[in-house]
């Protein structure tokens, strides 16, 4: 993973990345986002889209994270195919996490594919646990599994509402 690190950098999302965003999100997704997508996510106030960037620049990945107060949510995230199983998508939800964490978030959310089973280990190896599941969410009629991952240090303990 060091070395992995040395190779990849995370940086907020610029224009100049979107041909290559669009290429992954496209490869990745039945109903990928469109460039319009991507663009008011980098206008947003409260979007945060980041790309895993090689040192000679590629986009190999990226994630689309949105924070309204002290929620967080994963988006979109997605890495290229050819590039999978190496840890940028790892290194993208650490990142939103640690970004999240700054800006002070009590939890990250998202939601994924009941049958994307790597992407569900990976979430609940970085401390993401499931909270729901949304029947049929997707077109092919999948699944959506809901998880969230919360900052114990933000949040205060409660007995009743």
């Amino acid at each position: 993973m060091n070395d992995l690190q040395d190779e990849i950098t995370l940086r907020p999302l610029r224009e100049e990345d979107l041909e290559g965003v669009l290429q992954i999100e496209a490869a990745s997704f039945s109903r990928p986002w469109t460039r319009a997508h991507f663009t008011e996510e980098m206008a947003s106030p409260h979007g945060y889209p980041a790309v895993a960037v090689t040192a000679a620049g590629a986009v190999v990945g990226y994630l689309c994270l949105k924070q309204v107060l002290d929620e967080a949510e994963i988006l979109d995230v997605a890495v290229r195919s050819a590039q999978r199983a190496r840890g940028i998508g790892r290194l993208l939800v650490e990142g939103a996490l640690a970004g999240s964490r700054g800006r002070g978030a009590s939890f990250l959310s998202l939601e994924v594919r009941a049958g994307n089973q790597q992407a569900i280990g990976l979430y609940q190896r970085l401390g993401f646990r499931g909270v729901g599941r949304r029947k049929r969410y997707y077109d092919d009629g999948e699944d959506a599994i809901l998880m969230e991952y919360t900052f114990r240090d933000q949040v205060e303990e409660c007995d009743a509402v």
